[in-house]
């Protein structure tokens, strides 16, 4: 926050009548998250920082008046955890995309760009962030990579990991998420939890559907967190076990209609609201974390204690001082609210000046250039269809079935289709095939096997977002029109396509380590939804099918994965062999 000792001494002169305050916020219903009343008073502000909550301050002097005419006021949200990256856009425009909407901080966990271009990715991104209306907290990605069954753009190790906590935007080591590593008592990944509370940051955690004794094992280690719950009785069982229960409400992964009846305020300080992965179309047309603040009212839950899932929790998880909530002291990150229920922003406030009204954002944002580091990071070897031959054997295959809005993945045994000795894709029995390349330059590899679930019929669908290795992942019914997406990709320095019959129906560049572009919120969106009629004309049922397609990658949480090694059995921790023995 970096305050000074004049900031400490005009609040407390302001709050005292020495001196007049910055802006007087006068006739407010105040959202008080640490009672869960509403308060109505008047707030009287001395630049960054509230300096006085009551009703004795109605005719406060101040440079600036605002009647609210009874509005309501709420703490500016924070978002507890999120992968920026994951909306495909820079930093500056995610801002500008959830900051009208009363978000003020995200705590964001950057092992997407890491993954790729390691500490200098994080570097890259902490700049980009620099600036803008919208606070970003940092924690250090602890899993680069996620496992050894993949290759990633770089490592991050202890040494690494150590340096960066360092940061003073840095709040915690970011989700653990090889949990057989840490069930196993793995001294690397052990190491990690100690580091993170030798800096006395959080460490973060990733344990999905772990109860009993694998969840106790994995809370023994003293990691904090997890946001992975998707039943009422796992949510419940973390809150058991003295876990912060972070409920959910991503693009692909939606929990929290399922987790809701747990949002009461009798937990206290032991839930947050966090988005996990948005994409432009949801954060345009839903919002960030402040979606997750109406649609539980929605849900029956109390709106104050919603609001403080969004806020004061996620504040005091991470030891984020002065953040949170709205009384003296306090950052004075505000949201103005019309209507307390359907919890839609009339102002903004952040760090004491107004920053969005009616639903536009009033400040100039910084343009942050792509660094060397995060640019031209898609490296294949020339791929041929002959490289993506799968020999037949005996036996049934092991298939990954795609689940609609859920990350899991189901594994089947089904007899393969053969024709000319080799197992290939059957559009008529929706079994497609499912390919990873190795797209750093490390080493070339390509991991094949089958899918069913997208509806597919002909063509290919691709991208070089492939959850946490981001590698390049297509799906097809066609060896030639998956290559012919490969090269594509590779032309546009990463990004996602459509492709059939050798040509390319609809395209998404994302030239920032194969991830992130420059381009505005709408129009990223527009193009995704290009994509999207296309993957429809191609036979795709599966609603967000780029999304699904980038978690299939995703070796730490089960089922069944593809990673350039080949298919992973999640729960074994072990590559296995596309033929059932």
């Amino acid at each position: 926050m970096n305050l000074q000792l004049s900031d400490l001494q005009y609040a407390v002169d302001v709050a005292m009548g020495r001196q007049p305050g910055s802006l007087l916020l006068k006739n407010a219903r105040l959202v008080n998250v640490f009672t869960l009343e509403i308060q109505h008073t008047h707030i009287l502000l001395a630049g960054r920082l509230v300096a006085a909550v009551g009703p004795e301050y109605a005719q406060a002097p101040a440079a600036a008046v605002v009647d609210l005419e009874g509005r309501w006021v709420a703490p500016g949200l924070i978002d507890g955890h999120v992968h920026l990256e994951s909306s495909l856009v820079s930093p500056a425009e995610y801002a500008r995309g959830v900051v009208p909407r009363g978000v003020t901080g995200v705590v964001t966990d950057p092992h997407e760009i890491a993954n790729v271009a390691g500490a200098a990715g994080i570097e890259w991104l902490m700049e980009a962030s620099e600036g803008l209306p919208l606070e970003v907290w940092i924690t250090v990605p602890s899993s680069v990579p996620s496992t050894p069954l993949e290759t990633s753009g770089a490592v991050l190790g202890l040494a690494e990991i150590e340096r960066l906590l360092a940061h003073p935007r840095v709040v915690g080591v970011a989700e653990l998420m090889s949990f057989p590593a840490i069930l196993a008592a793995d001294v690397t990944e052990l190491g990690k939890v100690l580091l993170a509370e030798r800096s006395r940051k959080s460490p973060e955690g990733h344990a999905p559907t772990l109860v009993g004794p694998a969840l106790q094992g994995y809370l023994a280690s003293g990691i904090a967190s997890d946001h992975e719950s998707t039943t009422l009785e796992e949510g419940r069982a973390k809150l058991e076990a003295g876990c912060f229960l972070m409920v959910r409400e991503g693009s692909t992964t939606r929990n929290l209609e399922a987790l809701a009846p747990l949002l009461r305020p009798e937990h206290g300080e032991r839930i947050g609201l966090v988005t996990d992965d948005r994409l432009p179309s949801d954060l345009l047309r839903e919002g960030g974390v402040d979606f997750l603040v109406r649609k539980a009212i929605g849900l029956g839950v109390d709106p104050a204690y919603a609001i403080r899932a969004g806020s004061w929790n996620v504040a005091r998880h991470y030891s984020l001082l002065r953040r949170g909530a709205i009384a003296p002291g306090f950052q004075a990150d505000l949201v103005v609210l019309d209507d307390l229920h359907s919890f839609r922003a009339q102002a903004v406030y952040q760090r004491g000046r107004r920053v969005a009204h009616q639903g536009q954002l009033e400040v100039l944002l910084p343009r942050a250039e792509a660094s060397r580091a995060v640019s031209h990071t898609v490296r294949l070897p020339d791929p041929g269809p002959q490289d993506l031959r799968i020999p037949a054997s005996t036996g049934k295959v092991r298939v990954i079935r795609a689940i609609p809005h859920q990350v899991l993945t189901a594994e089947e045994h089904l007899e393969p289709t053969v024709r000319d000795g080799e197992v290939v894709a059957d559009p008529s029995r929706d079994l497609a095939k499912l390919v990873c390349f190795e797209r750093h330059g490390k080493n070339g590899r390509i991991g094949k096997g089958l899918v069913t679930a997208f509806g597919l019929q002909k063509g290919a669908l691709a991208c070089t977002v492939g959850h946490d290795h981001h590698n390049l992942m297509a799906v097809g019914v066609s060896d030639a029109d998956i290559v012919t997406a490969a090269r594509r990709l590779w032309a546009l320095g990463g990004g996602m396509v459509a492709v059939a019959d050798g040509q390319v129906l609809a395209e998404l560049a994302l030239p920032i380590a194969g991830l992130i572009t420059d381009e505005p919120l709408e129009a990223v969106d527009a193009r995704l939804q290009a994509l999207e009629a296309a993957a429809k004309t191609l036979g795709v049922t599966l609603p967000d099918p780029y999304m699904v397609l980038s978690f299939l990658g995703l070796a730490v949480i089960p089922e069944l994965r593809l990673t350039d090694h080949g298919l992973v059995d999640v729960r074994q921790g072990a590559v296995v062999g596309l033929f059932v023995e």
